[in-house]
């Protein structure tokens, strides 16, 4: 089924210290902040960790994603679960494939952490 104005796909996810070091590692931000507790015992998760979320529910529909914009409000740490709903705001539909604008909101426990919008296509 193509891709609909109005389509929403959440997906949920909490950050374990161990990926949080892996993340430093692999995008070479291995800041204190991230890889030594805080006074909680928590690590600051990376905004891009964070950012995987939306291209966890593009991976599901098969989206090649083209732009990204994120703004990232409130600081996200190990252990806290982040929903994120993607909204597909626009479907532009061509010969081959489906342009898609998707709205991104990132909540944890009814705070929003990170919004934003992806462009991206879906072949057809």
């Amino acid at each position: 089924m193509p891709p609909q104005e109005g389509d929403t796909h959440v997906v949920e996810r909490s950050f374990s210290p161990e990926t949080v070091r892996q993340f430093a590692d692999l995008s070479g931000d291995d800041q204190p902040r991230h890889t030594e507790p805080d006074p909680d015992g928590r690590l600051l998760v990376h905004g891009l960790l964070t950012a995987t979320l939306p291209t966890e529910v593009g991976g599901e529909l098969g989206v090649l994603g083209r732009t990204f914009e994120f703004e990232f409000h409130r600081p996200v740490y190990t252990g806290q679960t982040v929903r994120c709903a993607c909204v597909v705001e626009a479907v532009e539909e061509t010969d081959d494939r489906y342009d898609l604008t998707v709205g991104v909101t990132c909540t944890r426990d009814g705070d929003v952490v990170m919004t934003g919008s992806v462009t991206g296509i879906v072949e057809g």
